[in-house]
């Protein structure tokens, strides 16, 4: 009983703090949002049934969580942004000279995560 109180409390404090990163990269031009309402969902789902169903009826976030669900689609918008902050991730890598075990590990993970992400369907 204890356990499942703590993992619900857990799943709240991370719905509630994705939500929060999610609300800034709407002012915010370079903090994706469509990321951050996808994890708030998915962790207000197991911790906040309330809390989901507000996000699934919010006129900015519930699209975005629908198509998600749906056809696991990403806005176009989301996909460049994403794409742009990985690629300037990793040019200051370089720049700051990072070995050549970092670049390798991280440019592959980024391009893969790059290339999962314009796979998927657009909105």
């Amino acid at each position: 009983m204890m356990g499942d109180r703590f993992g619900k409390t857990g799943f709240r404090i991370l719905a509630y703090t994705s939500a929060t990163l999610a609300i800034a990269g709407i002012a915010l031009p370079l903090l994706p949002t469509t990321p951050f309402v996808l994890l708030a969902a998915f962790f207000a789902s197991k911790g906040s049934p309330e809390f989901a169903q507000w996000l699934d009826d919010h006129p900015k976030f519930g699209p975005a969580i629908s198509q998600w669900r749906t056809r696991r689609a990403v806005p176009v918008r989301g996909k460049v942004l994403a794409c742009t902050m990985m690629a300037l991730s990793w040019g200051l890598l370089v720049m700051l000279g990072a070995s050549g075990l970092v670049l390798a590990i991280s440019g592959v993970c980024l391009c893969a995560t790059a290339c999962y992400l314009v796979t998927r369907p657009s909105y």
